[in-house]
């Protein structure tokens, strides 16, 4: 594998190109310092009136107690976005970093902690890598997503191993009302070419059955992700005497179907099934791979497959009781050529989920089992590693909503094939000051057991730990009419934090071990604002952060101190236009803050129209200041890019 893989298996964390410092985040914070009496998070305006994100089971959004964002699926394509991330980066709270474009290695950090805290399910179904640990975001088709629900904040007491940080939830469509088709074309810079089409609606006898299938195809050729630097003659000869210097486009393949039906038994009862498939092939340049003769040396590709299926029946038993029976499977497949590496992970879930009402008061209580494999086939460098385990769990959770007070209560104990037996809890408190003031406060613990190749690769140690956490939270929000405004202080403190030691011992590899090294601590405050203005809704956050290393008191690696959001959007002459500015500051590409990364502020611009009632028309300016900034040391980033896209669906 080279340089090209970290001893995880997957790309290394290759460091940041970036040639032009941010702009201040100051003027985003004291723009929304200013506004900050009279605004309010616009995107909450139009949220759905329900999410099952916090606790597991439908609950309005005003009995929540958590830190929470949704994105529905007209914000999703308002974006012009390629990829879930992307989508993500603009919501509070988050970061993200990738080595280059679109289906290249790509981390998401809810309020600073590790990619790997994250636990993510698509319609239910959990995925995961039990390689390098945590989602594979650059393996989710955005295209088949209708709604994301974000949970910052721990939820192990829910969900179990691995919500440390929070929890992501993504949805493809249901289907409702009479048959309705789509079609939808795009183009957009770098030969960005996406057609999609899709079915959804219900059928029989009051429309017992309903049904949502969609077909997405997307290619690109993408941009050169390791670029000499042109403009900075310094890096461009750091670049070069290093061999980063590889001049080629590195583009990108993306095939993506997915079905969801339903079907309605009878009013107390019914049946849903699930199934997601992807398959993403990417370039990119593997380490030092120089200027080089693509008839001698083949491009580098990296090829990413999702699968996930799910099937539930949900049963109303009584108006106060109902129970979910659930069994999912995913497996998640990554393989690079011609240096040859490929990794696959197996994971099955069961569910008998069970809620009860009475009055102002709501029990929940699950069982819930685990199962994950593991495969990564043998290299030059490597031996053939398959291995398994499991986790059984038991959870309860209590809610109480009456008046100005709303508490919510979660236990959870996961008992680990490996590792034994793991309790978990979270209490929460919500109380409405007045009709426009509320505030909540929480606590909670989390874990997350280390990943099959963590303990059994050549760089393993079947003696790592779980890594384990206590968190707690203030949270305080302001609503008056069409305004609203909030503030989460929180600070996350993380034990046995699992690192790659390259002085360790006691592994079969000689360039070191996994070990419990690090203490982490994800300290910080998060604001959101929003106004609507006639047809002027402006919305705005900023995060101000210290996710450091308790051992070695220096910052971890990619994570901004400061980061935040500025945005409007005005409805005029039938037109939606909209601008926004994402900024951040400076960050280091490594552990040990040698390797500084600058920060950025980029503008992004978009338009849409409908040319007739069943056409839509969408333009989107990325990067329009064509901004020089990267997310990782050495890879670029695309520079101010044009997305337009045509979707037609009968109104």
């Amino acid at each position: 594998m080279k340089n090209r893989f970290s001893p995880d298996g997957a790309r290394a964390p290759v460091s940041v190109r970036v040639r032009t410092a941010a702009l201040p985040l100051a003027a985003l914070s004291a723009a929304i310092a200013v506004a900050l009496p009279g605004l309010a998070l616009a995107q909450q305006q139009s949220l759905p009136e329900t999410v099952v994100t916090a606790t597991r089971v439908a609950q309005p959004l005003s009995d929540l107690t958590s830190d929470v964002s949704i994105v529905d699926r007209e914000t999703i394509e308002r974006s012009g976005a390629t990829g879930v991330a992307d989508v993500l980066a603009r919501l509070p709270g988050i970061e993200i970093s990738r080595n280059g474009g679109i289906g290249n290695t790509t981390s998401v950090f809810i309020r600073g902690a590790e990619s790997r805290f994250t636990a993510v399910y698509i319609d239910g179904v959990r995925i995961d890598s039990q390689s390098t640990g945590g989602a594979g975001w650059e393996g989710i088709p955005l295209g088949q997503i209708d709604r994301i629900e974000v949970l910052r904040g721990p939820a192990a007491a829910v969900y179990g191993s691995d919500a440390i940080g929070g929890v992501i939830q993504l949805f493809t469509k249901r289907g409702e009302g009479p048959a309705t088709p789509f079609v939808g074309v795009a183009i957009g810079s770098n030969k960005l070419r996406k057609a999609e089409a899709g079915l959804s609606g219900t059928a029989g006898v009051n429309g017992a059955f309903d049904y949502s299938l969609g077909v997405s195809h997307e290619e690109s050729d993408g941009f050169n992700i390791q670029p000499l630097e042109k403009r900075n003659p310094v890096k461009t000869a750091q670049y070069a005497a290093d061999g980063w210097t590889s001049p080629d486009r590195d583009g990108y393949r993306s095939t993506a179907a997915n079905a969801r039906l339903g079907f309605q038994i009878n009013p107390a009862h019914r049946l849903e099934g699930t199934f997601l498939y992807n398959d993403i092939e990417a370039q990119y340049d593997a380490s030092k791979s120089g200027a080089r003769p693509p008839a001698v040396f083949p491009d580098d590709i990296s090829t990413n497959t999702l699968r996930t299926a799910g099937v539930s029946w949900i049963a109303k038993w009584t108006d106060n009781y109902t129970t979910r029976l659930q069994v999912t499977d995913s497996k998640t497949t990554y393989q690079t050529d011609p240096s040859f590496y490929r990794t696959e992970t197996a994971l099955r879930g069961y569910l008998f989920q069970n809620e009860l009402h009475f009055g102002a008061h709501r029990f929940t209580a699950a069982l819930e089992r685990r199962e994950d494999d593991l495969e990564n086939a043998a290299t030059a460098s490597a031996k053939l590693l398959a291995r398994d385990r499991s986790q059984d769990a038991v959870s309860l959770g209590y809610g109480f909503v009456q008046g100005p007070h709303t508490v919510q209560l979660q236990a959870r104990r996961d008992d680990d094939s490996e590792f034994g037996a793991k309790t978990t809890g979270s209490a929460a408190y919500g109380y409405a000051i007045t009709p426009q003031w509320r505030a909540t406060a929480s606590v909670g613990t989390a874990f997350r057991v280390p990943t099959l190749y963590q303990r059994f690769s050549e760089y393993g140690v079947a003696s790592l730990q779980p890594e384990e956490s206590r968190n707690v939270e203030l949270g305080l929000n302001w609503t008056s009419g069409a305004s609203n405004a909030g503030v989460v202080v929180y600070r996350n403190k993380v034990r046995n934090l699992i690192t790659y030691d390259g002085s360790a011992r006691g592994c079969l590899s000689s360039f070191g071990c996994y070990a419990n090294t690090a203490r982490a601590e994800y300290e910080g405050l998060t604001l959101t604002a929003g106004h609507r203005i006639g047809d002027v809704t402006l919305r705005a956050s900023a995060d101000f952060q210290d996710p450091r290393d308790l051992g070695t008191d220096k910052l971890l690696a990619r994570r901004a101190r400061r980061h935040g959001m500025l945005g409007a959007d005005w409805k005029v002459a039938g037109w939606t236009l909209g601008a926004e500015v994402q900024t951040s500051g400076m960050r280091y590409d490594d552990a040990a803050n040698l390797r500084r990364l600058g920060g950025y502020t980029v503008l992004n611009l978009v338009a849409s129209t409908k040319l007739t009632p069943s056409l839509t028309l969408i333009g989107r300016l990325d990067n329009a200041g064509d901004k020089d900034y990267s997310f990782a040391r050495i890879y670029a980033t695309a520079g101010r890019s044009a997305y337009l896209g045509l979707k037609w669906s009968p109104q």
